[in-house]
């Protein structure tokens, strides 16, 4: 399977996500009633918009099915438990970037000061 570039859109529609996935529509409605994970917003007039979030977890369950050979059944498992581990690693980054922006927030303020700033109180 050959990676696919995403465009940068907050929403898509089911034929643009069918073309990016490589499969067709009413398989991603299938996917829809198996994977929980999958809960695309609807208009008014119930067409389908996929957020990026969904066409990238659509792309990995192509994988998972297609690529790996999983089954429906395992395909949920393996994305059940892949989250976790990515938002734990995610919080950790973000945590990480948050106290370097308010060092550097901190600096700012000495540079414009010229008084020395109280150490911040890092939760």
């Amino acid at each position: 399977m050959t990676a696919v570039d995403v465009p940068d859109k907050l929403y898509f529609k089911i034929g643009e996500v069918a073309r990016l996935v490589g499969v067709k529509p009413y398989v991603l409605r299938y996917w829809e009633s198996e994977f929980s994970v999958l809960r695309p917003g609807k208009t008014r007039s119930r067409h389908r918009l996929y957020r990026r979030k969904d066409v990238e977890t659509l792309l990995e369950i192509r994988r998972l099915l297609y690529a790996e050979r999983y089954t429906i059944a395992g395909a949920k498992r393996r994305l059940r438990n892949a989250p976790r581990t990515a938002a734990a690693e995610g919080v950790r980054t973000d945590a990480a970037k948050l106290t370097e922006v308010r060092q550097e927030l901190a600096d700012l303020c000495r540079m414009l000061e010229r008084q020395p700033a109280p150490p911040l109180k890092i939760e």
